[in-house]
């Protein structure tokens, strides 16, 4: 009998060392959730594995789940205190408050120096200093033009520094020489209509920095924008064909070569190059000039740490190992990004194994970065520029179809403004 207690006694010591052996060993262990329409989760899973043989004892599972764990999903698991201790993610501003500050355990300067201004898009207030984010997939809006038909026409592209009405011009004359039905066409969508209206002007902001979307700057744009749509300029059903904030793009009437120039952006360009293939030449032409700047919108997605994250350390020794400036330029390499590493797209990217049309592209969309407005980088990163953009889509369409006046319309969306921010407010 004492045997047996002795031997009970044996077993739960040594159940008590295993269990501890197995809480250190779970110590070490890390989830990172990733969603992407590319390759990019593979490659992130191979430079997490090549981490871990770095840093004896680590275990990360990246669990690869679809988009819409990442925008429903997830809010719902980090609110609840059981998210993951890292992800991808793309509603940056939206969930800053559930981000691990990383800055113990990186060099700040350097990613001050290779990140900039994209940093602020994962902070929570202006006066916020702290480093939560990784921007992994930066994206640009900007025009594309069917250069084959450029050619046929014996037309010469406008200059980089051209407006939108040098452009609307040469494209009118492109259409007619060579028959084709569609002019100009933009995404509907608020975030894709803001550069041009930055570009023209708007400021977005409030000298205290609460949001303004309707200013002069905003008005010009979208006066001609209007006009645009029912002159035969831009194609009309693109944001008249839908209401409210329903997002619709014309890359198929781009893709068919019925359509000369396209406002869209970077992510298209896999897409173009699969589907387009040898059909025509196209050619990224970025954005047109307005009256104060010839921005597009930055976007994209980033990785970031999680606050409710038992191992902040290791969250914040592996997003310094991926901002690596070797590791980066592969990890962008091999997804077919554009860079948001300023040394990576000072140096370019060599886009290994992609088209030459692809890697043009691409290369065209790195040298558009340095064009863009602090007010574009400031609205990427403002929490509630969801909204905002919801607000621009409904209004804009009500103008182009007549259902409001662009005076109406502008009246309208300000007030959609106030009644969002009251509402936000109130939580």
């Amino acid at each position: 009998m004492m045997k047996l207690k002795k031997n009970v006694v044996g077993q739960l010591v040594l159940l008590a060392s295993l269990g501890t052996a197995a809480s250190f060993a779970q110590a070490q262990e890390l989830r990172f959730m990733c969603s992407t329409d590319g390759n990019e989760c593979e490659v992130i899973d191979e430079l997490v594995t090549r981490f871990e043989q770095e840093n004896e004892g680590v275990d990360i599972t990246v669990d690869i789940v679809p988009y819409k764990s990442i925008q429903e999903n997830l809010p719902v698991q980090l609110a609840a205190g059981s998210g993951p201790d890292i992800a991808k993610v793309t509603d940056l501003g939206g969930l800053s408050q559930y981000y691990l500050d990383i800055t113990p355990y990186v060099e700040a300067d350097y990613w001050e120096q290779s990140f900039g201004d994209i940093l602020n898009w994962y902070r929570k207030s202006a006066d916020d200093k702290g480093i939560y984010g990784l921007h992994s997939q930066l994206t640009i809006t900007g025009g594309y033009i069917n250069r084959t038909l450029f050619d046929q026409a014996e037309i010469e592209p406008p200059a980089a520094d051209a407006s939108w009405e040098e452009w609307a011009e040469a494209v009118a004359k492109v259409a007619d020489a060579t028959e084709t039905p569609y002019l100009m066409a933009m995404d509907r969508s608020g975030h894709r209509i803001a550069g041009p209206a930055i570009s023209d002007g708007a400021k977005l902001f409030a000298d205290d920095g609460t949001p303004a979307l309707v200013d002069e700057g905003f008005t010009r744009f979208v006066t001609k924008f209007v006009e645009w749509n029912n002159n035969g300029t831009m194609l009309r059903d693109v944001w008249a064909g839908t209401g409210g904030d329903t997002y619709q793009d014309a890359a198929q009437e781009f893709i068919s070569g019925s359509l000369v120039y396209y406002y869209s952006g970077s992510w298209q360009v896999g897409k173009f190059d699969s589907e387009i293939g040898d059909a025509f030449d196209w050619q990224v032409v970025g954005t047109p000039c307005g009256e104060v700047a010839c921005t597009g919108m930055p976007g994209g997605a980033g990785i970031v740490g999680f606050s409710s994250t038992e191992q902040p350390e290791i969250v914040g020794k592996l997003l310094d190992y991926l901002a690596r400036e070797d590791n980066y330029a592969e990890l962008t390499a091999r997804t077919r990004n554009i860079p948001a590493h300023a040394a990576v797209a000072a140096k370019g990217v060599d886009y290994e194994g992609a088209s030459a049309p692809a890697a043009a592209a691409l290369n065209a969309w790195g040298k558009q970065v340095e064009k863009v407005s602090p007010v574009a980088y400031a609205y990427q990163g403002y929490k509630h520029n969801r909204a905002m953009f919801g607000i621009t889509m409904t209004r804009v369409s009500q103008a182009i179809v007549g259902e409001l006046s662009i005076e109406e319309a502008m009246e309208r969306a300000t007030a959609d403004l106030e009644q969002t921010m009251a509402e936000v407010e109130s939580k």
